[in-house]
């Protein structure tokens, strides 16, 4: 498969895990009622709440989890190769969690896991500082899936800051980087769209960046604006403003050699020294 209908998921995921999977798993039957092979939701699916403490208690190990049974049902029912963009795991040998991304192949299973690895720890500027590292254990590990289609690097929200991350990414194969978020208003506003442009443009490849969008329960304000980005950094779909809703782009993976072939700057990396005066 060279040419599939890629979709992004646009939520506004609230403190109760139910509801925000019944919500996912609409608007997933919509993405594959359009003929999406592949459709990707963003980070914190099944639950977002930054009030302290108040998450905590609905957090649970993998195993245990309800949310990504039913996503795993849902893609072999649909046939589709599935990234669920983000769930909280509670992990067994510490205090902190895992931001942890799934992608799900057509047959339930679950390919690939990553975890977040660059924490949000940041003042942005709209009167909120936020501590990822406090709740959440960094990931440490890069992640290349292999999906019935081709390999796709693994990333989630922050990540986006980090090139080095894409650039190895790519590197090792992947055509497609994911990119599921939960980015600020302000910072998205700033920044959302020249960063996920810029890691298409630098490394060839698609770029798929489903995000949470609008006033959420918990009080935190997000920018939507969910993005599927050409390798030759072309803003295929995006969505308008922050509804929730889906966008599909078709992702033609030849793209991706020809965009690297005009520029092949992955192959043109050189060691120096760093002088300082």
């Amino acid at each position: 498969m060279t040419t599939l209908t890629a979709a992004c998921i646009q939520m506004r995921s609230g403190t109760e895990v139910a509801p925000n999977v019944a919500a996912a798993s609409e608007l997933i039957h919509e993405a594959a009622g359009q003929g999406a092979k592949f459709i990707a939701t963003p980070e914190m699916t099944n639950l977002l709440d930054i009030r302290p403490g108040m998450a905590r208690p609905k957090i649970v190990q993998e195993t245990d989890d309800t949310s990504l049974p039913a996503f795993r049902a849902l893609a072999e029912e649909l046939g589709v190769t599935l990234l669920i963009g983000s769930i909280a795991v509670a992990l067994p040998d510490e205090e902190r969690f895992a931001n942890r991304s799934f992608m799900i192949g057509p047959d339930g299973g679950v390919i690939a896991r990553y975890d977040k690895i660059h924490m949000f720890d940041v003042e942005v500027g709209d009167g909120q500082s936020y501590r990822e590292s406090r709740a959440y254990r960094p990931g440490t590990e890069a992640v290349l899936a292999t999906a019935p289609f081709g390999k796709i690097g693994m990333t989630i929200c922050y990540d986006v800051r980090f090139p080095h991350l894409y650039r190895r990414l790519a590197q090792a194969g992947a055509g497609i980087l994911t990119v599921p978020a939960a980015f600020t208003r302000v910072t998205g506003e700033a920044h959302w769209h020249v960063l996920l442009r810029a890691r298409a443009i630098e490394t060839g490849s698609f770029v798929i960046a489903p995000a949470q969008g609008g006033c959420h329960e918990d009080g935190r304000e997000t920018y939507g604006h969910s993005l599927i980005i050409s390798p030759w950094g072309e803003v295929l779909a995006e969505a308008d403003h922050a509804e929730p809703g889906i966008i599909c782009a078709d992702v033609d993976l030849h793209a991706v050699a020809q965009a690297r072939g005009r520029i092949p700057s992955l192959g043109n990396d050189r060691e120096f020294p760093l002088t300082e005066y």
